[in-house]
């Protein structure tokens, strides 16, 4: 049974518009994926969207975004593309890391109560030289405690890194995250920073100093990284919204030094920054600070959920798979002979859609004539739903039985 095409029938029956010549297909099809895309999973939690979502966990990396879906295409005769947007509606408790039950939170107070991120180190880390650079930043891990060189394995400690949220990735135009720059688009000077708004970029480490005329002289990771080595974070100048973010480079003060892969970057791994260069000369004697924050690596213990970033803490010390509940949001028909997973709902789809159609073409008085009957689909959707919600006794804290050290499986302090 081809779905998509008895959808578009119904949608032709409630409009009254059986002729291609009136509406394409593809407009109908257009309006299909705005109501099962955009509207669906906003009017109703549907039971067949729960689904269970799973990644592994990079050793050191702390933060995560929600995945995206890849470009779609609508329509036969002439493909449209749908962007970029998020596989999941949101994730909820409980969640879980290698089997082990964590603590689930999705407001940020809950969450820094327990592991806030504070930048603990600001220190002098070198002073200046009369120039912009390049200079060499060595970031010790703490007090008196310098990061070894890069070993095979991760440190135990590991420095935060800057990061960059969905809505960075989108604006890439690559559903690739984090974003890599390669080498070769730095030695070609592409402008690969500004591509991302500054509201979509949260750097974690800084370094500072003071200008000649007392100007703040402030740089940063910028939550992209080397391609080549994605342990590299690259380094920029903070700028204004909504893109004034900046590379760093040389070619600011006519310096042309060789070209190194490690140019303007930061390796989380050992602290070190390579070949920096500053916006602006930093004079002579002049202190170079660094703020950032180090953390001791583990079995994360906590997960933020909090702008469509996964946060974990601590930070994983290896590997780790997580687990999380979460609601998928629907993918797109992608032409006349896709069929969508639930062919239950063929009836509702099509007059959401239909619903929609007469509303732009101000045909007001079908569409209230035909709303009782839209309401009532959803309801029928809504009621399959609510059948397998209702098979689950709720749980009191009698029924919720022990694990095998005894205590009572809902002691773990999971916030859902």
């Amino acid at each position: 049974m081809n779905v998509l095409n008895n959808v578009i029938t119904y949608v032709r029956r409630i409009i009254k518009s059986p002729s291609n010549a009136q509406i394409t297909d593809d407009l109908i099809i257009d309006y299909i994926n705005r109501f099962w895309i955009n509207d669906v999973d906003a009017r109703i939690q549907l039971f067949d969207l729960k689904k269970k979502y799973q990644f592994i966990t990079q050793p050191g990396v702390d933060q995560y975004n929600m995945p995206l879906y890849d470009i779609q295409n609508e329509g036969t005769t002439n493909p449209q593309n749908i962007n970029f947007y998020p596989v999941y509606q949101g994730f909820l408790g409980p969640a879980y890391v290698d089997g082990v039950q964590i603590s689930f939170q999705t407001e940020q107070r809950y969450f820094m109560q327990n592991f806030p991120t504070i930048m603990p180190y600001s220190q002098v880390i070198t002073t200046g030289n009369g120039t912009n650079g390049p200079y060499t930043l060595q970031l010790p891990a703490g007090l008196n405690n310098p990061i070894p060189p890069q070993p095979l394995n991760p440190p135990f400690s590991c420095i935060l890194r800057g990061h960059v949220d969905i809505s960075g990735v989108i604006a890439t135009g690559v559903n690739q995250d984090p974003p890599l720059v390669s080498a070769s688009d730095i030695l070609a000077n592409l402008p690969f920073i500004q591509t991302i708004p500054v509201t979509s970029v949260f750097p974690a480490v800084y370094f500072t100093s003071i200008g000649a005329d007392g100007s703040n002289i402030v740089i940063s990771d910028s939550g992209q990284f080397l391609q080549e080595n994605q342990n590299y974070g690259l380094l920029m100048q903070p700028g204004k919204a909504p893109n004034g973010n900046l590379p760093l480079g040389p070619s600011s003060v006519g310096i042309v030094p060789s070209y190194s892969l490690t140019k303007n970057t930061i390796n989380y791994m050992t602290g070190v920054a390579e070949n920096v260069f500053f916006p602006q000369v930093i004079p002579a004697g002049v202190n170079i600070y660094a703020t950032y924050s180090a953390y001791q690596t583990g079995l994360p213990r906590m997960v933020l959920f909090y702008n469509n970033i996964i946060t974990l803490r601590v930070p994983p010390a290896q590997q780790y798979l997580v687990e999380l509940d979460g609601y998928l949001s629907p993918a797109a028909f992608l032409n006349g002979g896709d069929a969508i997973q639930f062919g239950y709902m063929s009836e509702y789809i099509a007059r959401g859609a239909a619903r929609k159609i007469l509303s732009d073409t101000g045909d007001m008085e079908q569409m209230q004539f035909y709303e009782p009957l839209f309401i009532e689909q959803e309801q029928l959707v809504w009621k399959r739903s609510q059948r397998q919600w209702t098979s689950t006794r709720t749980q009191t804290i009698y029924s919720q039985g022990s694990n095998q050290w005894g205590m009572g499986i809902g002691m773990g302090g999971n916030s859902v």
